[in-house]
């Protein structure tokens, strides 16, 4: 993929302020990967503030892990006040179909503000085309992963989706997908240790929002290669944590520090980039 040239080092240079409205689980995670990336991370969900905190940043990522009525309300406002300054925005819908309260606060989200990219898992995704109730938490059902036999499929519907909504849509899993209206991307770098830590599927909308404030011209190319290099410090972090002969624990701080260290070159060379269509 050409567009892989340049868009790190973009992010390491200009080092993109981004706007977290999230969940308090990864909040810490998603701080320090994107410190990692190049970023400058900050967190912000009191109403009176985050028009003004928006107007700061290059970028606005809103997770709704642990939405309520007040963090929903300055949601609205970031996303909208964002929408107003052609500040790029992500939606990580996480958990939803899981409760009434979450599914009625991703619906608002969407009718009231444009998205720039759509990321998570298929469960979330579907529940977010046609209220599909397969979501368990925060993780995937096993049969909606997306594998050899369902990728045309999955990248078909993405594609629909990104023309329902006008956003890339990016689905996170065994084999991740990035689609626009027109084009479609698998990506196969990760490991399946990245399951076992709680908050990759937040750090991997970190990373999106660091790619896309830097580069936001390039909104799929963005997602595209921002996945790759998540999913291949899944993969680095593995390797270094079986020399270690290591834990879960390290593994998470591992991944941030491949994130720290990653170059342009490395993510050439390992990215595993395909275009579909």
């Amino acid at each position: 993929m050409d567009a892989i040239k340049g868009l790190l080092p973009n992010v390491r240079s200009k080092a993109p302020l981004v706007h977290f409205l999230t969940n308090y689980v990864t909040v810490n995670d998603c701080a320090n990967i994107t410190l990692a990336c190049g970023g400058s991370p900050i967190m912000a969900d009191e109403k009176s503030e985050v028009e003004q905190i928006s107007s700061l940043c290059a970028a606005v990522v809103i997770n709704i892990g642990t939405v309520n009525v007040r963090t929903l309300s300055a949601m609205l406002q970031a996303g909208r006040y964002a929408n107003d300054c052609g500040i790029p925005i992500i939606l990580d819908p996480a958990g939803a179909g899981a409760s009434d309260f979450r599914n009625d606060a991703v619906s608002r989200l969407l009718r009231e503000v444009n998205f720039t990219a759509i990321k998570g898992n298929i469960s979330e995704v579907k529940f977010l085309s046609n209220g599909i109730m397969s979501t368990q938490g925060v993780d995937a059902s096993t049969e909606d992963l997306v594998c050899e036999e369902t990728l045309y499929d999955t990248l078909v519907f993405s594609r629909q989706l990104s023309v329902m909504t006008g956003s890339v849509i990016m689905i996170t899993g065994p084999i991740d997908i990035v689609a626009d209206s027109q084009r479609g991307y698998a990506i196969r770098n990760g490991h399946p240790m990245m399951a076992r830590v709680s908050g990759t599927g937040c750090m991997s909308g970190a990373v999106a929002g660091c790619f896309l404030g830097a580069n936001p011209s390039c909104a799929l190319e963005s997602m595209v290669v921002s996945t790759a290099a998540m999913g291949l410090c899944g993969e680095l972090a593995y390797e270094k944590k079986t020399m270690l002969d290591a834990g879960v624990s390290t593994y998470r701080n591992l991944m941030i520090d491949a994130m720290d260290k990653l170059t342009e070159d490395v993510l050439a060379e390992r990215a595993k980039i395909q275009r579909i269509f």
